[in-house]
């Protein structure tokens, strides 16, 4: 509590009017920083009102402004020099030092135009350390109003194009920390921008001799989930700045200090604590100047990390191939913040042994998502597989590789995996048998778990009980349906990859797609068919609407993004489905039956013209159904647990005030608004997320680095690659892909950009789109045939269109650019292949 009068010219630290124009860059921060509860050293502000007024007492606009136009410098420092500030301005400034306790203080600039966006004023403008004395803090802050017209910062404005006459500076008035220990900490890594890392540089003292240049600090490595160092490299930090009766000063550090960490690893957990909190206030990547004396940390300064390239976008890490086909199909939308930090919870335990440290095995690119394929096949390789193999190996599941995409070697070593992988990979295989073992009772009773579980959140009318529920039983389900489809996912890894290659081989494309479809595992189909067929169910009167919504209401076509509501929760949707069927005169339980005896046949034919392969097949097809309907009844319940996710934030929204704006934060700042914590300002996020939701699916194939306006922009762009290092392999214009799900038929093409745009598609049309997912098999039954641009043959058009027996090709990479609304086309499922029989009109 201030024990001084604020005023235009004076405000406390924290005050709640300490914003950009009145505090400037620097003293804004501080004033969030300490509202936010974080560890700041006390002071006060002089506010951009109190230069102002100090120039115009003594009328020193004008002559301040030509001075600055003819870059004189020395001719500004003079006319400060030469007036003194008013009484006015000093008895304020003196009677806050007074109410701080007269101690030694730091006095810093902070201009109006540091730290904005695109632009870093850090440094440009003086700060004095250890003033002692209210007439010393008065001249200190009259030198830092000079400060404002150095040379380096009059010709910097010039070349951002700053108008010299908008400028003002503001004065931050902090109590000094006697400070054992000083650095910087960034809270990503400020070379690649990285977000898996921070990168923390440490020296003893003040730190002026770590900005002087003086010392070579420590620098660790430290991962921002755990506080773990990574890496550790300690300088030898000859020199250190600290306090004497004459003021800061220069002195060798002792020889038994030189060489020691600065920073134990209790230390840095607690600093990378701190550099969590303020990145997830701020929402994006910090420069953390901090302190540490007598054990406790304190922040002096916290401003945006200028230079990164887009926090939305992880092709800046490096020379990569990353694909959006299977998990992009999953997640199809440009995500909000809180999808994507709960989509990281989900990878962290789906796929545990994705990532290495300071590698990302799966990233966000303009707010899509994508897995990285160069990690994944480096560390194949340091396990003996060949890319040629790794290529051939995960075709099934990524699609297949354009023969001129080269995949950018990732540099691991043996070691590095071993230490960091292998313990990993080794506890997790080690729980794929118990957790197996769990499934079929947690699929059983998740659904009634996750409706009481439901419940319970929309009843609940305290922020703080809310958060519990997320800490104590949302997220714990979240990462047991998690902990489930990774059991599943690697039950039986061989046959997903390696079955329908097989019998390709063995028997044609056609029949192997008839053999790995209509198969049930204890009488239970695949659950993607479930909301088709809970359709049908309901046609007949089997089932009611409020059964269709209890099992099947949490699946669609958007059914990871948290902000979008379920088809459970919008009115008309199930009528409007069934509207759709009837129309099309398509009963999915027929279509069903005949792919059964499609089937049938196919299986008589193997067994007369392969009778020795008989038993092997008949075994391996067992295999394949339990894997696909172990991890499709596992995927089905970790979108439940989505539901019930989406269900708390849309109550956190209205418990906090925050409304729809909940969905710009992630999802531990939303417990922490909860529990009572200020709301980040989200304003920036949502812009990022507006323009790049508002951009056409980017390629499904992406080399190094992507930005997603430019190509955009580009009239030529490219739907199915993008390679950063050369120029891709020139398109064709046929349309080609892997055969989905065999048959041939003829008809008209409709190009649908989202399930939304369903109402379009006519029955016997040829649905044609960039990717499906489980929300867009309702259509299915009404589409003579289905072409998409990304997939693989374990993808949802494959399977879906399999089980239906709709003919489909997959992974085109280019039929929506190629193809339009109204041709009419010849598509071969068997072969895949779609031609051009006469363009529409």
């Amino acid at each position: 509590m201030t024990t001084y009068a604020q005023s235009t010219y004076v405000l406390a630290l924290d005050a709640a009017g300490a914003d950009l124009a009145t505090v400037g860059g620097k003293g804004a921060s501080l004033a969030t920083l300490m509202r936010a509860g974080l560890p700041v050293p006390p002071g006060f502000h002089l506010t951009t009102a109190a230069y102002r007024r100090f120039v115009a007492h003594h009328g020193l606009q004008d002559r301040i402004v030509a001075a600055a136009g003819a870059a004189d410098a020395d001719a500004i420092a003079a006319l400060f020099a030469a007036h003194e500030v008013p009484d006015e301005l000093a008895a304020p400034i003196r009677a806050a030092y007074a109410a701080l306790g007269e101690p030694a203080v730091a006095v810093r600039s902070s201009a109006t135009a540091e730290d904005l966006p695109g632009a870093s004023f850090a440094g440009q403008q003086d700060t004095f350390l250890d003033v002692r004395g209210a007439d010393a803090v008065v001249d200190a802050v009259r030198r830092c109003w000079a400060s404002l017209w150095t040379a380096r910062a009059i010709e910097y404005r010039r070349r951002e194009g700053i108008d010299p006459a908008d400028v003002a500076l503001a004065v931050v008035v902090q109590e000094l920390v006697d400070a054992d220990a000083a650095g910087v900490l960034f809270t990503a890594d400020p070379v690649t921008g990285a977000t898996d890392r921070m990168v923390v540089n440490a020296t003893w003292g003040l730190g002026e001799s770590l900005v002087g240049g003086q010392v070579t600090p420590d620098e660790l490595v430290l991962d921002p989930a755990t506080g773990a160092v990574l890496e550790r490299r300690t300088g030898d930090k000859a020199v250190m700045t600290v306090r004497t009766a004459d003021g800061p000063a220069e002195q060798p550090v002792p020889d038994d200090r030189r060489r020691a960490p600065v920073l134990d690893d209790a230390r840095s957990a607690d600093l990378t604590a701190l550099g969590r909190r303020i990145a997830g206030h701020y929402g994006r990547p910090m420069d953390v100047e901090w302190t540490l004396a007598e054990g406790t940390f304190a922040i002096v300064q916290a401003r945006p990390i200028t230079g990164l390239r887009d926090p939305w976008n992880d092709t800046r890490l490096g020379d990569y191939l990353w694909t959006g086909t299977n998990l992009g199909e999953a997640i199809p939308d440009v995500m909000t913040p809180c999808t994507w930090s709960l989509v990281q919870v989900f990878m962290s335990r789906a796929m545990p042994t994705l990532s290495l440290p300071g590698f990302r095995g799966y990233g966000n690119i303009g707010g899509r998502f994508y897995l990285n394929l160069s990690l994944s096949a480096a560390m194949s390789a340091l396990v003996g597989i060949s890319e040629p193999r790794f290529r051939s190996l995960t075709e099934n599941t990524f699609g297949r590789l354009p023969a001129g995409v080269a995949i950018p070697p990732v540099p691991l070593s043996r070691m590095q995996v071993l230490r960091s992988l292998v313990p990993t990979a080794a506890r997790f295989m080690a729980s794929v048998p118990g957790t197996l073992r769990r499934l079929p009772a947690f699929v059983a009773g998740n659904r009634c778990h996750c409706a009481e579980l439901t419940d319970r959140i929309r009843a609940t009318t305290d922020p703080a009980a809310l958060a519990r529920l997320w800490d104590h039983e949302l997220r714990p389900l979240v990462v047991m349906a998690s902990d489930m489809l990774a059991a599943a996912g690697r039950s039986d890894p061989i046959a997903l990859l390696t079955v329908q290659k097989r019998l390709r081989k063995l028997v044609g494309d056609a029949d192997a797609a008839a053999l790995t479809s209509a198969i049930t595992v204890d009488g239970e189909m695949l659950a993607s068919l479930g909301p088709v067929v809970g359709l049908a169910l309901l046609e007949r009167g089997d089932i009611d609407e409020a059964t269709y919504a209890e099992r099947y209401g949490h699946r669609g076509p958007h059914e990871f993004e948290v902000s979008l509501p379920r088809p459970a929760e919008q009115p008309g949707w199930v009528e409007q489905q069934l509207g759709a069927l009837r129309e099309a005169g398509a009963d999915p339980l027929e279509l069903l039956r005949k792919q059964e005896a499609a089937h049938r046949a196919a299986w008589e034919r193997l067994v007369a013209a392969h009778p020795k392969q008989v038993a092997a097949t008949r075994k391996r097809l067992q295999r394949w159904a339990r894997a696909a309907s172990k991890r499709e009844q596992a995927r089905t319940e970790v979108i439940r647990t989505f539901a019930v996710a989406r269900a708390y934030l849309l109550r956190a929204g209205e418990l906090t005030g925050l409304g729809d704006e909940v969905f710009m934060l992630d999802v531990d700042e939303v417990t922490a608004v909860l529990h009572g914590a200020p709301a980040p300002d989200t304003s920036e996020r949502r812009a990022a997320y507006e323009r790049y939701a508002a951009l056409p699916p980017y390629p499904s194939l992406i080399r190094g680095s992507f930005d997603p306006f430019a190509w955009a922009a580009d009239p030529g762009r490219r739907s199915d690659l993008h390679d950063a290092s050369a120029a891709p392999p020139a398109a064709g214009g046929d349309v080609t892909g892997f055969p989905g799900a065999s048959g041939v038929v003829e008809g008209v093409v409709r190009v649908l950009r989202s399930a939304e745009e369903g109402g379009d598609l006519r029955p016997g049309e040829i649905l044609v789109t960039t990717v499906t997912n489980i929300g867009w098999t309702p259509l299915f039954p009404r589409a003579a045939a289905v072409v998409t641009d990304v997939g693989a043959p374990l993808s949802h058009a494959a399977i879906v269109a399999r089980e239906l027996g709709i003919p489909a090709v997959v992974g085109t990479g280019n039929a929506t650019s190629v193809l339009h609304t109204g041709d009419r086309v010849r598509v071969d499922g068997s072969r895949g292949t779609v031609e051009v029989i006469t363009p529409g009109t």
